[in-house]
């Protein structure tokens, strides 16, 4: 029996460790998925409530205590709408067993047959939306347009942007070197800036990095210019070059910020005006 009491004082003196360690990974986990939602500034509110009532109570401010009493059960009410989104993925994802499953990256797949659809429909300014999934799913925005399953070719990516079908209007989904989905409907984005200097097509874009971790590739239909947006920035008028290099290194190498030029975090260019971009239109 001393075998059983040597683990027994090796497991209660190790105990504190993993007790502390376990919930760090938990609080590590749980901050990172909240930061790939865009979520952080919801929970910072809610601690600063928190942080307010604490000084309330510590300093018998007893007027500031009945109010925040009053309001707690309501603010809780709304705080489970507002995550309703976050919470569902991740009861989906404890569901799925994948909360705490290390993320795999998305290939970019056959990246010269998609920058040379690029270049062809720059060209030819005939508008372009394609959306390339990070570690955020997005399937629900898979279902809304016409599933493909499709091998990546630019022929293909040329038929559905180059001409007025019905998928043209849309954005075109290539995860996992397959083009899923043609014809989806993305979110717009909120930002008034980008509503008031850019077309729809471009506000579907970046409206598509705030809902998710997604990058998304856009071709203006009125001037041709080649556009990357990602973690809630809009870069317009980029290179091939640059942007293929961006997609490369976002996709296929990491999730690392790649600067590039003519980035739009902020104003948007003065030579660029809501009335020179019509984008075609894609719907929440």
């Amino acid at each position: 029996m001393d075998w059983i009491q040597k683990l027994s004082s090796i497991y209660n003196f190790i105990r504190p460790v993993l007790d502390i360690a376990i919930l760090a990974f938990i609080l590590y986990k749980t901050y990172e998925f909240l930061a790939k939602t865009h979520s952080l500034q919801l929970v910072k509110g809610a601690v600063f409530l928190l942080l307010v009532y604490g000084a309330a109570y510590f300093l018998k401010l007893s007027t500031l205590q009945w109010a925040l009493s009053i309001l707690g059960p309501g603010l809780f009410i709304i705080i489970a709408i507002v995550f309703q989104p976050e919470l569902r993925k991740i009861i989906l994802r404890l569901g799925q067993g994948k909360l705490f499953r290390a993320d795999s990256k998305q290939s970019v797949g056959n990246l010269d047959a998609i920058m040379s659809a690029v270049e062809q429909l720059s060209r030819l300014k005939r508008g372009m939306l394609v959306v390339f999934p990070r570690k955020i799913s997005i399937n629900n925005i898979i279902d809304t347009g016409t599933l493909l399953g499709a091998g990546i070719s630019s022929e293909l990516i040329v038929s559905v942007f180059g001409f007025d079908g019905p998928l043209h209007d849309g954005a075109m989904v290539i995860q996992n070197g397959k083009i899923q989905a043609a014809g989806c409907f993305l979110p717009l984005s909120e930002r008034q800036d980008i509503r008031n200097n850019f077309g729809t097509r471009h506000c579907a874009g970046l409206g598509m990095t705030e809902y998710s971790d997604a990058v998304v590739l856009i071709v203006s239909e009125e001037n041709g210019a080649v556009s990357l947006a990602y973690d809630t920035k809009l870069h317009y008028n980029v290179t091939l070059s640059d942007a293929s290099g961006t997609l490369r290194e976002l996709l296929d190498r990491g999730n690392r910020d790649i600067p590039l030029r003519d980035e739009l975090d902020g104003d948007a260019p003065e030579t660029l005006s809501s009335s020179q971009d019509k984008d075609g239109f894609v719907e929440t």
